[in-house]
Parts: C-alpha cells; sequence; structure tokens
C-alpha cells in the first residue's frame, strides 16, 4: 500500500510585497522580519507543526534566497521527514510549457504533481504574509463535519475595510452563497482571510478547468471561488475569533509589531500554539540604558535608551543613542547620539554619531505619504555622522 497523507498544506510566499518598498527590494515579504526573532514565515509554518500537518510546499517565485537559506530542511518546525516534510516549489521549465506563476490558483496548478504525490484527501491553502496564530485541524474537523468541498476561514472587519478583502455572503448555517471579491457596497463585513481547506479531488478539478480557461485571471477569489459557487458546490465559511493582521504594508507592520508590547497586548506570543523560527547563535542580551515597553532579542547590546520598541537579534544601541515607537530587525548599530523615532529599520544598517531618523510619533503622523509617516531604511545601508531621515522617507541607498 502507498503512504499518504490525510491532509497537506501548500503556502504561497512568491509575492513581491512592493507596499513594503525598501523591506521588498531585495528578499520575499514573507522573509521580512518580525517581533525581535521571527520572519513572517514562521507564523503560518508554526501553525501547521502546531496541528500536524507535516507536509508543506512553500510556493516561491520573487527574490527565493534569503526564504531558502531561512527555511532549509525544515527541522526549527519539525518539518524534516523522510516522506513529506517541507518543500520549496519554485517555477520550472517543462517540456510543454514554461511560465512564472500567473496568480494564487495557477501557482497551485503549476504543483498539482507535488500534492497528487501525496494522494491528500484534504489539501490547506495558506498565505505567507499573515501574523496570527491558527489551529488548523480544529478548521479541518469542520470541513469534515461540514461535508464541504472547500471552507474559507474568514472575520469581521468593519465595513470601510471591508471593500479591501474578499467578503463572504452567509446563510444562518455558515454556508457560503456569494463571494465578493473588494466591493464597492459590501454586502455583509465578513472577510476572506485568505485561507482555504478544499477536499482535494474537488481542487484538483477546478484547477484543472480554470487552466483551460483562457480568459481567468487564475486567481482561488476572482475565479476558482466564483466558479464553484456558480456551479453549486457546498462552502463554508469557519469563523475565526482571534489575532490576525496582513502585514502587507508599512503601517501594518509597524502595527503587528507594536501589538506585541504592553502589559496587556493585543496579540500574546506567549499564549496559544508556540511560534518556531530559526533562531541565530547569540549571546545574552546586555542593557545598561532604560528600556521601557519594549521587546528585546538576543545578542543586543544596549547601553543607550529604547522606548515602546522592538529590538532585533545582535543589535547595538551606543551610550547616548536613542530608540522610540520603533521596529529595528537585526544587526543594526545605533551609534552615539543618534536618535530613532517612528521608523521601521531593516537588517544590517548603521546609523552613525548624532544622526537623526524620523520625528517624534504625533509629528510624523501628521506627515503626508505612503508610509503614514514612519520612516523606512533599506537594509544594509549607512546614514552617515549628522545626517537626517525625514519622517516618511523610504532610503534603499546611503544617507
Amino acid at each position: 500500500m502507498l503512504k499518504k497523507k490525510e491532509c497537506i498544506a501548500m503556502l504561497l510566499a512568491g509575492g513581491q510585497g512592493s507596499r513594503l518598498f525598501a523591506l521588498t527590494s531585495q528578499i520575499a515579504k514573507p522573509a521580512v522580519a518580525f517581533g525581535a526573532k521571527y520572519r513572517i514565515l514562521d507564523f503560518p509554518l508554526s501553525n501547521c507543526a502546531n496541528a500536524g500537518v507535516d507536509t508543506v510546499g512553500i510556493l516561491t517565485q520573487y527574490q527565493p534566497l534569503v526564504l531558502n537559506e531561512y527555511v532549509g530542511n525544515g527541522q526549527p518546525w519539525d518539518l524534516d521527514r523522510t516522506f513529506g516534510g517541507v518543500h520549496i516549489l519554485s517555477p520550472y521549465e517543462a517540456k510543454q510549457a514554461t511560465s512564472w506563476y500567473k496568480g494564487t490558483a495557477n501557482a497551485i496548478y503549476q504543483n498539482i504533481r507535488f500534492m497528487k504525490e501525496y494522494d491528500p484527501e484534504y489539501i490547506l491553502i495558506l498565505s505567507g504574509d499573515h501574523i496570527y496564530k491558527m489551529d488548523y485541524d480544529k478548521m479541518l474537523d469542520a470541513h469534515k463535519k461540514s461535508g464541504a468541498a472547500c471552507t474559507i476561514a474568514a472575520m469581521p472587519v468593519s465595513l470601510e475595510d471591508a471593500k479591501r478583502f474578499g467578503i463572504l455572503n452567509c446563510n444562518p448555517d455558515g454556508s457560503i452563497y456569494q463571494f465578493e471579491e473588494k466591493p464597492a457596497v459590501p454586502k455583509s463585513n465578513l472577510a476572506s482571510m485568505g485561507i482555504y481547506v478544499f477536499t482535494a479531488q474537488k481542487l484538483f478539478d477546478y484547477l484543472e478547468a480554470d487552466n483551460e480557461d483562457p480568459n481567468s485571471q487564475n486567481d482561488f477569489g476572482k475565479n476558482v471561488v466564483p466558479a464553484m459557487l456558480a456551479a453549486g458546490e457546498k462552502m463554508m465559511s469557519y469563523l475565526f475569533e482571534g489575532y490576525w493582521k496582513d502585514v502587507g504594508t508599512i503601517q501594518s507592520l509597524w502595527e503587528a509589531n507594536m501589538d506585541l508590547l504592553g502589559d496587556d497586548p493585543k496579540f500574546n506570543l506567549a499564549s496559544g500554539g508556540t511560534i518556531h523560527s530559526r533562531s541565530p547563535l547569540a549571546p545574552p542580551a546586555y542593557i545598561t540604558g532604560e528600556l521601557k515597553n519594549s521587546l528585546l532579542a538576543t545578542g543586543c547590546e544596549i547601553e543607550g535608551d529604547v522606548f515602546d520598541s522592538v529590538i532585533g537579534t545582535n543589535c547595538i544601541i551606543e551610550e547616548g543613542a536613542e530608540v522610540h515607537d520603533s521596529v529595528l530587525m537585526g544587526n543594526i548599530t545605533v551609534k552615539a547620539g543618534a536618535k530613532i523615532w517612528y521608523s521601521i529599520i531593516d537588517e544590517n544598517v548603521t546609523v552613525c554619531e548624532n544622526a537623526t531618523v524620523g520625528k517624534p510619533i504625533e509629528e510624523a503622523k501628521a506627515t503626508p505619504g505612503k508610509t503614514a509617516g514612519i520612516a523606512v531604511l533599506g537594509r544594509g545601508i549607512t546614514v552617515s555622522q549628522g545626517a537626517s531621515v525625514p519622517a516618511g522617507t523610504i532610503m534603499e541607498q546611503d544617507v
């Protein structure tokens, strides 16, 4: 008898993440650092591990080097298996046709042979750019009991925000009778989280039909889900009530990091399932400066002052330097006298003596622009001595 898996996961991690600007100019969005010691990808991978989903295909396309190195053999998430485990799936040249992934559905379709190799009964489709803890096993159980062809995780949002999401219109029993992709006038506020459980054979059938449709955009929300509803397939919603954040913009990424702080954080990393990561080897943090309401990773040397901030691994903040309301992603040096306000700073950046990045948060929020006043420094750059980076500025080169 051939081995098989009851459920496998396919994780969409190939998007460019253009709304993160400098933070994704050299790496894929799921590989962006988060919460002092994690990367965004850690959250769906850990959710899979915690639910016993031990076969995960990660679909990459844009700037995959850092992500590939980080995932490695999957050991930190207990996904280093001889049958199953984690697999990086990039677009490849085939005998009959070659193409980049055209959309979410096409990306999954191009890996249909990988999925069929495990003869799964159910397939979990995930996005690689969301921050949340979720028990996929409970969602899978609800899907089995309902007998649906597809179950979509959903949560209520404000009617104003509903215009940015795929919206589920449901019957009282949770069955979906209509799906609207980013409607101008939403009929409900129940938003799709981009998390799907499909009965495997149904998914294969609709992916193949979608691939044969020359007018399709090859997208789950725009094409596959509406096609299933039109065909009368049973579609169910799965209501999620925990913390969930799409960190696809500078502001949402900053907010999600800040949601980790405080005596009663909006997103508590210490409760619920464990989030695993490939943490670098580093000594304990050393602190002589003032530290208030902040998260600090290992390897840091803090002789300056840090307030309301998230500080990643191996950061050095020298005596006389200050960091306020900011996210420092790792391997960052802030030299004496430098001040950082309301900023996101990518890895391997040096802010030299007496330089200033950003403005105090209330001043900065009044700055118009793409980043809600948040100053953004891309990876590897240097802000020279005495230089000033204005609020809301996106820098990818030395200042």
